[in-house]
Formats: C-alpha cells, sequence, structure tokens
C-alpha cells in the first residue's frame, strides 16, 4: 500500500536509486537475487540496489548486475549526495533458493552481501534472505523504513522422467 503523496520508484534487476526524497519510496521483487538498502539516518539519504550474481567471475569489467559493482555504485553514489560513511546502515532482502536442485544462487548472493558489508564496516541492521519465497520490498530511504511481503511459491514442481519415445514400428505389409 503506498500512501497519497508518495512516490513509488520500482528498482528493477540491475539497477540502483538512491532518493532523498521524503515521498520516495523504492521498490522491487526478488527471487534469489539481492536487494540492500541503505541509508544514512542522519541526513536522510538511502539508496537500494538490486543484482543478480554476486561477482562476474573470470571477466573484468564494470557491470551493476553483480554484487561488487551495484555495493560500490550504491555506497559512492550515497557518499556523493552527502550521506556519511560512518553513519551508513544495511538491511539486506532476497537470496531465496528458486530452483530447487541446482545451485543455490541465492545463498551465494546473500553470503556475498554479508561478507562485503562485514569488510566495509557497515552494520547490517535487519535480513531476511533464504527459504523458498520470492519477496516484494518496499523501503522509504530518508527513514530506512522497509515493508517485506513474501510471495507464496507456487506449487513444488514434480520432478518426472523425460518421456521414452515409443519405438517406430515397421510398416508391415501381409500377403
Amino acid at each position: 500500500m503506498t500512501i497519497a503523496g508518495e512516490e513509488l520508484i520500482n528498482v528493477i534487476q540491475g539497477d540502483y536509486v538512491i532518493s532523498r526524497d521524503p515521498n520516495a519510496v523504492l521498490s522491487t521483487v526478488l527471487g534469489s537475487c539481492i536487494a540492500v538498502c541503505m541509508y544514512d539516518p542522519e541526513t536522510g539519504i538511502g539508496g537500494m540496489n538490486h543484482f543478480l550474481l554476486p561477482s562476474r567471475e573470470g571477466a573484468e569489467g564494470e557491470n551493476v548486475r553483480y554484487g561488487a559493482y551495484a555495493m560500490e555504485l550504491l555506497i559512492n553514489g550515497l557518499l556523493k549526495q552527502g550521506a556519511h560513511r560512518s553513519a551508513l546502515q544495511a538491511k539486506m532482502f532476497g537470496g531465496a533458493s528458486m530452483m530447487g536442485n541446482l545451485r543455490d544462487i541465492g545463498g551465494s548472493n546473500s553470503a556475498f552481501a554479508r561478507q562485503f558489508l562485514r569488510d566495509e564496516g557497515i552494520p547490517c541492521t535487519a535480513e531476511s534472505v533464504g527459504g523458498r519465497s520470492a519477496r516484494r520490498v518496499k523501503f522509504w530511504p530518508v527513514s530506512g523504513r522497509v515493508r517485506q511481503l513474501l510471495v507464496a511459491p507456487d506449487a513444488a514442481p514434480v520432478e518426472r522422467p523425460a518421456p521414452v519415445p515409443k519405438p517406430v514400428e515397421p510398416e508391415i505389409t501381409l500377403f
């Protein structure tokens, strides 16, 4: 629910937004991706990123879809807008295991974000990560307030063996 006068700003995959507008509400939907909501309660500046993977393995380059770059952009953007590094606080969401038995991308994303915040000395004051549910997150960047709605997963997929093709019977002609 958005209150009259609030401006809902969608943060899509591979994006980040920073705001000091008291009417701004940053919103995103997450599965295995991570969104870090970071703010400075002293200056009322906050922002959210939404990254897909922890890092770009084996390749150089900058891309906001990857956690390391997305986190740097968020922190640097907050500082450029006047946030104080020593006052930054973070809240982290997402990292669900959406694909069952496959590689746990959500877990890798969560572990990366936690370690990054620890290494940078930025306290993570709240988190909701893991599980099998997608999340809709709304973040008020000026106050640091966050609301989360868990989206119930559909019925668990049932693994079925691939159908075995029926053998082709040769055409038989009887005399």
